[in-house]
């Protein structure tokens, strides 16, 4: 599939500038589009309801009350995660072009490391909880998303927890959306009392948003960054497709890391992050008492896919994965290494509808449910008609932030150097949900945050029969050391004094002694290994 006409998707923000300097149309369109997906019924192909469900709930196909399979079709975890988004995407982008008036929409990206992102947060078309449109003023299309009907969690384990009655309205941190069964509701009721205040909401939420952008630890007066817009650029740098394609292919690669070689960080990595911090989790360095109870819809592939910043956010992701194409020549070329791990259907979450289990995946395995036209006839696209976005799906991105990004001015970091801290054998079975796994050193006499992965997983692994063979979470930190650091015991002992803390909605995991996460009651919940290379 060619096309010959390429129209340009820009930047949430640039639109908002735009607006505010008079020129509104644009936005306008954008937000009129968008509520027209969402008030089309609910069985209409070009709905935000049905393209939404898509991602995770309601389910469909095999994953219907099957443990073998991931409910929704989605691919995560695997080599299919970006040309999957990148598909799903354009089909959101179609739709919102079905419109009356709005033929000409494209759907903008957040750039999450543009400055005006590193200030403030999340762009304020996305937050504001009115706009004005034709005159009127109407709840803003892009901040949340009514149910029209119920959807019903038939995951076995999950105690009907992500169950949605109609009318329900997807939330963000720091609110929870838990509304399944009594026990939930009563909670999460309590919980949102804590926060009736619109406005103040959005203000943490972005205070949140900023400090998974920059969080940043100092090691003999160097400025060391530890956080998500360094990742973005970190992911930039791996070597090939297969490993910054998704988390479970980076995670082997650095399993066998020489010393001195730096972890490669995927895509998947920064993206899981947004996820979590527009959901529902704050790093361990959040200045602001950590918001426990604290679970919205983005936090969750369940439901994050209902939340519209979630087609903000991915479209940003797939504009990195064009800038790691161009960047790597690989605009009209990908290349998969065959039977490496994230190439299977068994991987991470799972087989989708369509997809059988312990499917070898190729670029030719179907990106279900979504079909094209050829030569008068309907299939299913495959990652082979998404790889060039601008000669196969007509459209390009505008410059934003990391066009111009240069990894070898990081290399200047003077005497600073970095050893790698492998931290593995995470059992997910009795973490409930999303989560995320942090590492701590002590350098110079203080306790430094070296870093946080976020893991996006299902509410109840002990009851998926594929988490249960992938069971094991993985993380890779940065280390920072110079001959004039100081360590705690030394380099020689630093494995044993490596602390790691594993927080999710279940509450704060930690410890270091013996390498066993403790409960906050002192009991051991959950070995880990460390090695240090």
């Amino acid at each position: 599939m060619t096309t010959n006409q390429v129209k340009t998707r820009v930047s949430i923000i640039d639109l908002q500038d735009a607006y505010t300097s008079g020129n509104k149309k644009p936005l306008e369109d954008l937000m009129r589009a968008w509520k027209g997906i969402k008030e089309l019924p609910a069985s209409d192909p070009n709905s935000f309801f049905k393209l939404g469900g898509f991602h995770g709930e309601p389910f469909r196909g095999a994953g219907w009350g099957s443990n073998a399979y991931w409910g929704g079709y989605c691919n995560h975890g695997n080599v299919l995660f970006p040309t999957w988004h990148r598909v799903y995407l354009y089909k959101l982008e179609l739709a919102l072009q079905s419109i009356e008036g709005c033929s000409d929409v494209m759907l903008p990206y957040w750039d999450e490391t543009s400055q005006d992102s590193l200030t403030n947060g999340i762009p304020w078309s996305l937050t504001n909880q009115y706009f004005t449109l034709d005159g009127v003023q109407i709840d803003n299309p892009l901040r949340s998303f009514v149910f029209p009907v119920n959807i019903q969690d038939n995951v076995q384990g999950d105690n009907n927890l992500y169950t949605k009655p109609k009318g329900y309205e997807t939330v963000r941190y720091p609110l929870s959306g838990l509304v399944g069964n009594d026990e939930a509701i009563a909670a999460t009721k309590a919980h949102n009392e804590k926060y009736p205040n619109y406005d103040e909401n959005v203000k943490i939420l972005n205070d949140n948003i900023n400090n998974w952008l920059n969080s940043q630890i100092v090691v003999n007066g160097k400025v060391i960054p530890t956080n998500v817009h360094q990742k973005f650029k970190d992911c930039l740098d791996a070597p090939n497709f297969t490993v910054f394609s998704n988390t479970t292919s980076a995670a082997e690669w650095n399993i066998n890391l020489n010393p001195g070689e730096n972890p490669v960080v995927a895509l998947e990595s920064p993206h899981n992050s947004i996820h979590l911090a527009v959901g529902g989790c704050d790093l361990p360095t959040y200045d602001r008492s950590p918001i426990d109870g604290a679970n919205g819809d983005m936090g969750e592939n369940d439901t994050a896919g209902l939340d519209p910043i979630f087609f903000f956010h991915h479209c940003n992701i797939d504009r990195v994965f064009w800038l790691w194409q161009k960047k790597n020549n690989c605009t009209d070329y990908l290349e998969i290494i065959p039977e490496y791990p994230g190439t299977n259907t068994v991987d991470n979450q799972g087989p989708t509808p369509g997809m059988a289990p312990n499917t070898w995946l190729t670029l030719e395995s179907p990106l279900n449910p979504f079909t094209l036209e050829e030569n008068g006839a309907q299939r299913t696209y495959t990652s082979m008609d998404s790889i060039n976005i601008e000669r196969q799906l007509g459209y390009t991105y505008s410059k934003g932030s990391l066009d111009d990004f240069d990894s070898k001015l990081l290399l200047e970091q003077d005497d600073v150097e970095s050893k790698v801290i492998k931290v593995s054998h995470i059992n997910r079975a009795p973490i409930r949900g999303s989560f995320m796994i942090s590492a701590y050193a002590v350098i110079d006499g203080e306790r430094k945050h070296l870093g946080t992965e976020a893991v996006l997983s299902r509410w109840n692994s002990k009851y998926c029969a594929n988490c249960q063979t992938h069971i094991e979470a993985k993380a890779f930190f940065k280390l920072p050391i110079s001959q004039n650091t100081k360590l705690k015991g030394g380099l020689e002992s630093l494995s044993s004094n490596v602390e790691v803390e594993v927080k999710g909605h279940s509450g704060l995991l930690s410890g270091n002694e013996n390498n066993k996460l403790l409960r906050s009651d002192g009991t051991p919940a959950i070995k880990f290994h460390v090695e240090i290379v």
